[in-house]
């Protein structure tokens, strides 16, 4: 596992059309490296093919290309493909919520932008040359309802991005599927459309599982899942303020 140690060795690239967004956005990361901005696509694909930036955030909503574009542009280029990408979208807009994943976006994080969640959602993905988001124990009946009817599942961990349920389902990769489950002392279920990324069979020792990454997630329910992710992390020794390792889309 490796780390980054020096910030000003980090080149975080801001994508926006409107200044004020690319200023505040600069502003909240200024200490996590250093800042590149691009006030559309074709300007950020240039500075990102000159200056190679560890990470890019970018708004969803441009003119000319779009921010899922401009993702799966990069998703696609051999050189830039391992890059993270932290797409930006409007305001509890479950569809663009959808949008920027479909498009390979790894996080998405919603205006307006919270300092903490941004720098959060960055620092995670400078700090640490992984790529996959915290998941923590989740123990919940899930209701899978899919074109074919429902199934019920019972869920063993989750992250603001997706959620693994055992179920004997025949779902395959690739289907699509609506999700209903709740956490602990929640007084509402959510209910995000979710794709099954992969699928466990059943063996001897364990029953078969499917791996579901959500879709449409509005604010709300990103917001709940971030909060109880964060809160039943387990911490280790000497992290105690570091919050950044803990984001989770």
């Amino acid at each position: 596992m490796t780390e980054i140690e020096d910030p000003e060795a980090r080149k975080i690239l801001i994508v926006d059309d409107a200044e004020m967004f690319r200023d505040l956005e600069s502003l909240f990361l200024a200490r996590s490296g250093h800042i590149l901005t691009a006030c559309d696509a074709e300007e950020a694909w240039q500075v990102l093919e000159r200056e190679r930036p560890d990470i890019v955030v970018t708004d969803l909503t441009m003119p000319g290309m779009d921010g899922d574009e401009l993702c799966r542009r990069i998703k696609a280029h051999p050189d830039h493909r391992r890059t993270p990408v932290v797409i930006v979208t409007a305001r509890s807009v479950g569809d663009q919520h959808e949008r920027a994943v479909r498009a390979g976006a790894d996080d998405v994080v919603e205006k307006p932008v919270d300092r903490v969640s941004l720098i959060n959602a960055v620092n995670h993905f400078l700090r640490l040359a992984i790529r996959g988001l915290v998941r923590v124990s989740l123990e919940t009946d899930v209701k899978i309802a899919c074109g074919h009817g429902e199934l019920w599942g019972r869920s063993r961990n989750v992250s603001r991005g997706g959620i693994f349920v055992e179920s004997d389902g025949e779902l395959q990769p690739a289907s699509e599927v609506q999700l209903e489950f709740a956490l602990p002392e929640s007084p509402r279920s959510l209910a995000p459309t979710a794709k099954v990324v992969w699928r466990r069979p059943a063996t001897r020792n364990a029953v078969a599982g499917l791996g579901l990454q959500f879709l449409k997630l509005d604010r709300e329910a990103a917001r709940r899942l971030d909060e109880y992710v964060y809160e039943h992390a387990v911490i280790e020794p000497g992290d105690e303020l570091d919050a950044s390792k803990y984001a989770v889309r």
